[in-house]
């Protein structure tokens, strides 16, 4: 690989004379004599096929060619600065990359707002999320495929801090069969309209077909929702189910805020089951290695376990 025939300091010399709009300005700017100034200058000039900065009177104008190398100077030395500031950052411990594995119970948006303030603290530590559902949640724990992890299970030798409660509904289209069935049957005398269709059987459950989540798990399949149906459709994301749900091919237990705006514009609605199938699962957030989380991680898990308390 070629080296570069200029070097930093020359390209540092230029953009301050075009940012001040003259070599005494430049000089005090960058703390140098002006004299190294107009030499560096001299030389960029020279060694460049054309000058970039051309004398008229006693200001520096910029060419034609100046203008666009201009842009590409500062690019060169913001992206130097970046790597000076990374190298920092590597020496004081801070990760390059933090990964965070979240259950499909979540969902990605209600953790927007902690992610946004890891952006404004360390701009430069990229960050990998992983969207995991049932088993793979805890595999990303347990495997270390994940800095911090946002899960359901708690296994034997982790500590977690509870962070959010999905509740899980069973959901279908208005037009589904269940709710149809539920309709015919006589309900029991209430006060409240919502509630005068009488509960579903499981024994009708088993006769429509469920969407049931996809396990992301490697070494063992769980299956997310009631087990009972015979008819069975997997897909891979909540976003997903409701779009299966939506078109009326079968019924889901999703959690109740995946599902909240269908149910306000009436294209889903709830399955009268009763009270003793609501199933409620308690999210935790666990960090993999807490002995040896960076500072990266520890800011992310402190801004999700304050974003998740705000946002229910």
């Amino acid at each position: 690989m070629k080296s570069p025939k200029i070097t930093l300091e020359q390209w540092a010399s230029f953009k301050a004379v075009v940012d001040a709009g003259s070599f005494a300005l430049a000089a005090e700017a960058l703390n140098k004599s002006q004299s190294s100034i107009s030499y560096a200058i001299a030389r960029l000039n020279e060694q460049l096929p054309r000058p970039v900065l051309s004398i008229v009177g006693r200001k520096a104008v910029l060419t034609e060619d100046g203008k666009v190398l201009y842009r590409r100077a500062a690019q060169l030395l913001a992206q130097a600065e970046e790597t000076e500031d990374v190298a920092r950052q590597l020496a004081q411990g801070l990760e390059t990359e933090v990964t965070i594995a979240v259950d499909a119970l979540l969902g990605i948006s209600k953790i927007m707002p902690a992610l946004e303030q890891l952006s404004k603290h360390y701009p430069l530590t990229r960050v990998r999320l992983l969207e995991t559902s049932l088993s793979g949640t805890e595999e990303a724990l347990l495997e270390k495929k994940a800095n911090i992890v946002i899960g359901s299970i708690v296994p034997v030798g982790f500590s977690g801090i509870p962070v959010y409660r999905a509740k899980m509904i069973p959901v279908a289209h208005p037009g589904h069969p269940l709710f149809r069935s539920s309709d015919s049957r006589p309900a029991a005398l209430t006060s409240d309209p919502e509630s005068a269709q009488s509960d579903i059987s499981d024994w009708e459950l088993k006769t429509h077909r469920q969407i049931v989540l996809r396990d992301t798990g490697q070494r063992r399949a769980l299956d997310a929702g009631w087990l009972g149906s015979e008819q069975r459709w997997t897909v891979s994301h909540f976003a997903s189910s409701l779009a299966v749900l939506r078109a009326g091919l079968g019924f889901a237990f999703v959690p109740e805020h995946w599902a909240k705006q269908d149910i306000r514009t009436g294209t889903l609605k709830q399955l009268p089951l009763g009270e003793a199938k609501q199933r409620i699962l308690q999210l935790y957030l666990m960090l993999s290695t807490p002995e040896s989380a960076g500072p990266a991680t520890r800011l992310l898990a402190s801004n999700l376990v304050e974003c998740l308390k705000q946002n229910p």
